[in-house]
């Protein structure tokens, strides 16, 4: 198929993010968990940031989740992070934590830092049912690590997925997931062919952008704009913009909420709950 034969993706929803708070009262901006609910693969997503530390230094104590990926990406600040498989670490600006809780982890993310400004991101994606109850595991990626492309125009860094000759450390993942941090220059453009198959939105972080072709509402600052599907996807900054592409295969399986746990059916999530309070939940 020649590059003029793809079909453009375009905006199909632009969602202003829910105010909310999680954790011991960190407050946050909520997009998907609350519209959409879900969108698969997707289950959540949270942006949080603040220059008030009464906003965040509670932190997010020792909680459980079992089914479910969680990814932390950090612009500023500095969390502290231990879970029950033994992994810990110190996020700071530009790093990833890319977490399977699977059969059932209990991680908590404390502010390492008494004062200044804190932001970043959360995302959780689901799990398919031949994995969710599968060996939990934890992944720290060092923003010095990470993969990145660099030209007049923009400047990205890839989380996961490819562009051009820049390659995230995520790999062999069951939704191919696509996360890529776009600073895009003003008046300058950017393209990027996305698996047709995908469910893809952007979240834009500060600036103004313009997606696809056809005319849409004006997209401003912290705002999240679900996709069409497609492959040609083209962004043009009218602003300098900073933004995120978020794109990943859905699962297309049933799923069941409770809380810090997303299985597949009400028993599933009836049962974590059981060997969460008998402490049969870390395997």
């Amino acid at each position: 198929m020649c590059i003029r034969d793809r079909i453009n993706i375009e905006v199909e929803k632009i969602i202003d993010p829910t105010p909310a708070s999680d954790g011991a009262g960190v407050k946050l901006k909520r997009s998907i968990g609350v519209e959409p609910n879900y969108y698969d693969p997707f289950l959540m997503l949270d942006e949080f940031g603040s220059e008030n530390k009464d906003d965040y230094i509670a932190g997010f104590p020792p909680h459980p989740h079992r089914g479910i990926e969680t990814v932390t990406y950090m612009l500023a600040g500095s969390f502290e992070h231990k879970d029950s498989t033994g992994g810990q670490g110190k996020m700071t600006a530009g790093d990833v934590q890319w977490m399977k809780t699977g059969s059932g982890i209990i991680h908590s993310e404390m502010p390492a830092m008494n004062d200044g400004k804190l932001h970043g991101f959360q995302l959780w994606i689901n799990m398919p049912a031949s994995e969710k109850m599968s060996k939990p595991e934890y992944h720290y990626i060092d923003s010095d690590k990470m993969s990145t492309h660099k030209d007049e125009d923009k400047f990205i860094k890839v989380i996961a997925g490819k562009f051009e000759n820049s390659e995230g450390p995520i790999k062999k993942h069951n939704v191919d997931p696509i996360y890529f941090d776009v600073e895009l220059n003003e008046s300058k453009i950017f393209n990027h062919q996305v698996p047709s198959t995908h469910n893809s939105f952007i979240y834009l972080i500060e600036g103004e952008i313009e997606i696809g072709n056809n005319k849409h509402e004006s997209v401003k600052d912290s705002t999240l704009i679900l996709l069409s599907k497609g492959e040609n996807l083209k962004v043009t900054a009218l602003t300098n913009a900073k933004f995120l592409l978020i794109s990943g295969k859905p699962i297309g399986e049933q799923i069941a909420r409770g809380g810090p746990f997303v299985m597949n059916t009400k028993q599933e999530i009836l049962q974590a709950i059981d060997d969460y309070h008998n402490g049969n939940f870390v395997k």
